[in-house]
Order: structure tokens, then sequence, then C-alpha cells
């Protein structure tokens, strides 16, 4: 069977599923070879909770930066004390931010969309990819809603730049759902998202917004809206 193949496959056969069912059956199918990247907002959060009541030891791992707000590691300690989950900490290559930093300067992504793309490539990208290998497939918390560079993507897709298949549980829930469930079942979050921050990059990267942006608006705010995504998700 081809990538297209299944990828359809998988779609016709979860579509319409409720999301804890999706994570059910696709642990199911890729057993040891699939993880979950989780970013500790509150989509991820949502996952999270749903993969816990499935199976504690799925692997799940989250990007360590070393430019996040206290309030994300505050919201990674409380997460998993109350799942007893052990999340992964990805951290990047310490010699190749050094070489970049002592180069290009502390906050070299204000300069331009070609430093920024860099520091996260070095900061994001390659943990990822170092999280990623030998998997099959991988989780994410991505929604169409969230923004103007997401509003194509499917419940299932092949990730050609991991060379790998995405699923997207949460594709198709709104803002409302997310924080209904988180609320119904007192799920751990960011307490940044009370603060006008829906969502939460690196500090330095991430500013508050008001109720009438975007969604992610507050991310990179001075490039335009079709530059911001880091590559970890690319469309």
């Amino acid at each position: 069977m081809t990538n297209e193949e299944q990828i359809n496959q998988l779609n016709t056969g979860l579509s319409g599923k409720a999301p804890a069912n999706i994570l059910s059956e696709v642990l199911k199918i890729f057993g040891d070879k699939i993880g979950f990247s989780s970013s500790l907002g509150a989509e991820d959060q949502v996952i999270t909770e749903m993969l816990a009541g499935i199976d504690k030891t799925v692997n799940i791992f989250t990007l360590d930066t070393g430019r996040m707000f206290p309030e994300t590691y505050e919201v990674l300690h409380r997460t998993t004390n109350r799942f007893g989950l052990n999340i992964r900490v990805m951290f990047p290559d310490a010699l190749r931010v050094e070489e970049m930093v002592n180069s290009k300067g502390i906050n070299l992504f204000y300069e331009s969309v070609e430093n920024r793309k860099l520091c996260c490539h070095i900061r994001k990208i390659e943990p990822l990819q170092r999280a990623l290998k030998g998997l099959e497939a991988w989780i994410t918390g991505l929604r169409r809603q969230q923004s103007v560079t997401r509003h194509e993507m499917k419940l299932v897709e092949w990730d050609q730049t991991n060379g790998l298949i995405k699923i997207n549980p949460l594709v198709e829930w709104t803002d409302e759902l997310v924080w209904n469930y988180i609320r119904e079942r007192n799920i751990p979050y960011n307490k940044l998202h009370e603060q006008g921050f829906p969502s939460i990059g690196c500090q330095p990267c991430t500013r508050a917004i008001s109720a009438s942006e975007d969604i992610r608006a507050g991310r990179w705010w001075w490039e335009l809206p079709e530059n911001k995504e880091c590559g970890l998700h690319s469309h």
C-alpha cells in the first residue's frame, strides 16, 4: 500500500469519529511507531488527557527551545504530576545555538524572516526531527481555525518534510469545544491563556492579543500572516 492509499484509507475510516476514538485506533495501528508532539498549549492538553486515558506509556514529547515562558514549564510540571506521564523533553543542540547566537545576535529573529526561520530550525525543527526518528506517524493538536495557513488541513496528512503520516484529531474542533473540554475535566492549562495569549510559543516571539485579532496574531507579530509558521507544520 502506498502512502497516499494508506492516508486515504485512514481518512475514510476515521472521519466523523470522536478524537479519543481516533487516538485509540491510531495507537493500535501504529503501536510504538507513533508519537505525540505537545506544545503544552490548550489543544495539546486536551489530547494529552485523552491519551492518558488510553495508554500512559504512549510516546509524548515536547520541545524546549531555551526561550520558553515560565508558565509553560509550570504547566509541564503540573501535567506530568496530574496524569502520571513521562513527557520527554527535547532540547536543541547547544553548539548550534551558541554558533547562531554568537554570529547573529541573541534576538536575531527580529532582523529578518530568514533569521527567524534559522532560529526556529535550530531550536525546534532539529529537535523535532530527532524525536520523530524511527516513527511512522505523529499526532498533533493542529486545528483549521487556528490560522490562515491551516485552513486546508485534513484529519490525516502526509508530512513530506519529515517523511511520515501526520494525524490531527482535533482538526475540526472550535475554540469553544477545546475550552469546554478543558473546564469540564479540570485539565491543567497555561495561565497565559487567561492573559490574552491564545497561542504560546517562545517568550520573545509571542505577545498578548486583543479579542478582535486572529488567534495567532501574537506569534511573530512583526511578520506577515502567511509567514507565521516555524516550519514544524508545513503545508
